[in-house]
């Protein structure tokens, strides 16, 4: 990390001297309450997490989309179980995280609204900051709009060190920056690495997914100063680990801690849209890395910063993860109740059940559809052709009554019972 420091002063430097570095100036409002109630189990409000309801019109329109809506769905009263949400830790419906936006709207409205550099940072994005790093266990943190943006102001910010030590041209190739670049990372890491390849600030390495010799090789053959790994920490659509932030780790610090490896991550990029049930995105780093990303990421810059009252339920979030702690081990046990149910192998409360073609990825979500789920069929271009799936996921606040119903339902699509029809296939025969 040391040759990574000496690149982000020199960048840094190069900022100062063309007056080009940006700090954040927070607009003080008094502090939030310091203890927000919490509980020692599951409460009604967690049902509210999971119970949702379409109306008639939405029901119908959904269950048209492969012909097969007929008279019989209007015996269907759209009341539904949503096991599609990110709403892992079930947060979202907290009372002490209801509590906190009220307050906050009440006493100021939406906040001030314009970006983190002009007005939009009050005290309220500092201290939500202040304990982001210290679950991260990094020097700083930077709040941002959307995980979306974080990702992107992220790599703005590091391609951006090319182009300063370049000075007055288009760094040449061996200036640029090295991304490797897991085969499977999200979209927005995706299109952040595809902007710096149009400014000609890096060059990309795509590794297969999760192939650790893979990217060994890649790393060894490139001859490269500036070599950077990008990685999710979940593959959303496969499921193969979890939003790591709140939901793994003993204090929900995430992936990292989980597998003992803070020190080894110099920046980790995270979002407030899941298992904290709020909005928004950060990325935990050092505070020299803080500065070059608020001064060159763009996403971050240009984008109006989040409303005090959502960064008032996510103070709130945070503190109920620290104390329901209860909320992190009920997660587990569904992944483990519900992997003992199907035979599945499954590592994370994102299940993803492939299903093959776009109508068998429908037909199964109207089955679940009139079976009482809420599971969106997963299509192209999210996924490649002929690999649509049912993508499923587990929240706290769902009961192991609706985890038994909704395996019940699956049961078609589930491998062992496609083994279970081939052997009985194969026995007729």
């Amino acid at each position: 990390m040391a040759q990574w420091d000496a690149l982000v002063d020199a960048a840094l430097a190069r900022l100062e001297a063309r007056s080009l570095l940006r700090a954040t100036r927070p607009i003080a409002l008094a502090p939030p309450p310091a203890a927000p109630e919490t509980f020692a189990g599951p409460g009604p409000w967690d049902r509210a997490a999971v119970e949702i309801r379409l109306d008639h019109g939405t029901l119908h329109q959904w269950l048209a989309e492969g012909g097969e809506a007929g008279e019989q769905e209007e015996k269907l009263d759209g009341n539904l179980i949503l096991f599609s949400g990110n709403d892992y830790m079930g947060l979202s419906s907290h009372p002490a995280v209801r509590e906190a936006a009220v307050k906050a709207a009440q006493e100021y409205g939406m906040g001030p609204r314009g970006s983190a550099l002009i007005c939009g940072y009050t005290t309220y994005h500092k201290l939500v900051e202040e304990s982001l790093a210290e679950l991260k266990k990094k020097e700083d943190c930077l709040l941002c709009p959307t995980g979306f943006s974080a990702n992107m102001a992220v790599m703005t910010a590091l391609g951006s060190i090319s182009s300063l030590l370049a000075v007055g041209r288009k760094p040449a190739e061996d200036e640029r920056i090295a991304i490797f670049s897991d085969a499977l990372n999200h979209a927005s890491i995706i299109d952040g690495i595809r902007l710096l390849e149009r400014q000609q600030e890096a060059l990309v390495f795509v590794y297969k997914h999760c192939d650790m010799s893979h990217l060994d090789f890649l790393l060894s053959s490139c001859s490269m100063e500036k070599k950077v790994v990008v990685t999710d920490s979940l593959f959303s659509m496969d499921g193969d680990f979890a939003h790591g932030t709140l939901v793994c780790g003993e204090n929900g610090g995430g992936a990292a801690e989980l597998f003992d490896c803070e020190n080894d991550i110099d920046i980790s990029v995270g979002t407030l849209s899941k298992a904290a049930g709020c909005q928004g995105g950060f990325i935990a780093c050092s505070t020299r890395w803080k500065s070059l990303i608020q001064s060159r990421g763009r996403s971050f810059i240009f984008s109006t910063a989040l409303p005090v009252p959502v960064v008032a339920s996510v103070h709130a979030a945070l503190y109920v993860s620290r104390k329901e702690v209860w909320r992190r081990s009920v997660v587990w046990r569904h992944v483990q109740y519900f992997a003992s149910l199907t035979k599945v192998d499954i590592t994370s409360p994102i299940i993803s059940i492939v299903v093959g073609s776009e109508q068998a990825a429908l037909r199964a979500g109207r089955h679940l559809l009139r079976s009482g789920f809420h599971v969106t069929p997963i299509r192209p271009p999210t996924v490649p052709p002929n690999s649509c799936r049912l993508r499923i996921t587990l929240s706290a606040s769902h009961s192991s009554d609706d985890i038994k119903r909704l395996v019940d339902a699956l049961t078609p699509w589930l491998p062992d019972k496609h083994a279970e029809q081939s052997y009985a296939a194969v026995s007729k025969l």
